[in-house]
């Protein structure tokens, strides 16, 4: 994992208050977890049936049946609980969920989020993320700021199946902190090394900039 992005998730592991209930979406947001301080009073939960997830663990030190939404190897912290799927959802559906932290292929102005279809490519399903990015109280991305082919993933518009409208509230990304605004994407953190224009030239959408230097991670 390159250094920006590691900076962006232990930014982002900032986002977590003490006592709240947290999911962490597959992908980049699993990681969340591993930059949490020890001890940290946060109740971790995977919509496959656990709440209360210690750090993630190599192979030759994991329970091979225990691991997260995404099938990394996690570890228990004292208090943690299993249960079923049914029992799962139905604390994503009652609005228990303090925060979810999820991944995204596209990011709109207006918050919209599209994270789990691109057509012509296999998608093993949805899952739980529309009901996640939905129920949950408040909703962030961990994402890189670019496709690989250098395509802005924060756009005026998302092209490709949504997973949910207007749910967004913030974005972490490898070059920056926006946030969601009535106005559309503001910056509010930069990340190390990178520019105002180098960040407003890879937003694919207005980037409303502070007046004065952002604070960097």
């Amino acid at each position: 994992m390159s250094s920006a992005k590691d900076r962006m998730i232990a930014r982002a592991a900032r986002e977590i208050a003490p006592g709240m209930v947290v999911n962490l979406g597959i992908g980049l947001p699993t990681k969340v977890v591993d930059h949490l301080p020890a001890g940290f009073p946060v109740c971790l939960h995977t919509e496959n049936g656990l709440t209360g997830i210690g750090p993630s663990l190599p192979p030759e030190h994991a329970d091979r049946n225990l691991i997260d939404a995404g099938g990394a190897y996690v570890s228990t912290v004292p208090g943690s609980a299993f249960f079923d799927s049914a029992t799962s959802f139905a604390m994503v559906r009652s609005g228990r969920l303090d925060l979810t932290m999820l991944g995204a292929f596209e990011v709109a102005a207006n918050g919209d989020l599209a994270n789990w279809k691109i057509p012509g490519k296999f998608s093993p399903g949805v899952g739980g993320g529309i009901e996640l990015a939905q129920k949950a109280r408040r909703v962030v991305v961990l994402s890189t700021h670019t496709d690989r082919a250098g395509n802005p993933k924060l756009k005026a518009e998302c092209a490709l199946p949504l997973t949910a409208h207007r749910c967004v509230a913030r974005v972490f990304t490898d070059m920056a902190v926006i946030d969601i605004t009535p106005q559309g994407f503001a910056l509010r953190e930069i990340a190390q090394g990178r520019t105002l224009h180098e960040v407003a030239q890879a937003t694919g959408a207005p980037l409303i900039l502070p007046d004065a230097p952002p604070p960097t991670f």
